[in-house]
């Protein structure tokens, strides 16, 4: 399989991996949703609510650049190639699929210790393999990505390192 392949089925088996866990969340616990915003102070939700889809639309910008117009056999991010991309793209789907249903549990099981650490690691790994894809565009060669890709890859990063793995963690009350 090669790497393109490899990141296009992360894509297509993670982003709806990711959605189907939020459509669980608003379909199956419909009640237990405002739970989600753990301590989030309701001053700032707006603010997140607002980021999100801008955050998302980054997501998929980014996205375009490196599926469309990076070659594989050529693309060179420092001392790795193409195959960076899919690791870094399971990584930030598959937490993020991962995320509501440990929240659901947590509020299932409030006070066990091992799914808030779960549930942090999951956000650690999404936020940093953000963090390492900003600096894999900022990085990557031959093909460049446009200060429009970085600025996309920026808009996600701050949404799922700043905002998820940071803020949120910092201001819900299992912490």
């Amino acid at each position: 399989m090669t790497s393109r392949t490899l990141l296009v089925a992360s894509i297509l088996i993670g982003g709806p991996a990711v959605l189907a866990s939020y459509g669980y969340g608003f379909v199956f616990r419909p009640d237990d949703v405002g739970l989600l915003w753990g301590g989030v102070p309701e001053a700032w939700r707006g603010a997140y609510t607002a980021w999100m889809p801008l955050a998302a639309a980054g997501f998929l910008a980014f996205s375009h650049f490196v599926v469309f117009r990076l070659d594989p056999a050529r693309t060179r991010v420092g001392p790795f190639g193409y195959g960076l991309f899919p690791v870094l793209y399971g990584a930030i789907l598959l937490g993020s699929a991962l995320w509501m249903p440990l929240c659901f549990a947590l509020a299932d099981h409030p006070g066990d210790r091992s799914l808030w650490l779960a549930i942090r690691a999951v956000l650690w790994v999404v936020g940093l393999a953000s963090l390492a894809l900003v600096a894999s565009l900022v990085a990557v060669r031959p093909e460049r990505a446009g200060p429009g890709v970085v600025l996309a890859a920026i808009v996600f990063a701050i949404q799922t390192f700043v905002l998820d793995a940071l803020v949120w963690p910092a201001v819900h009350p299992a912490g």
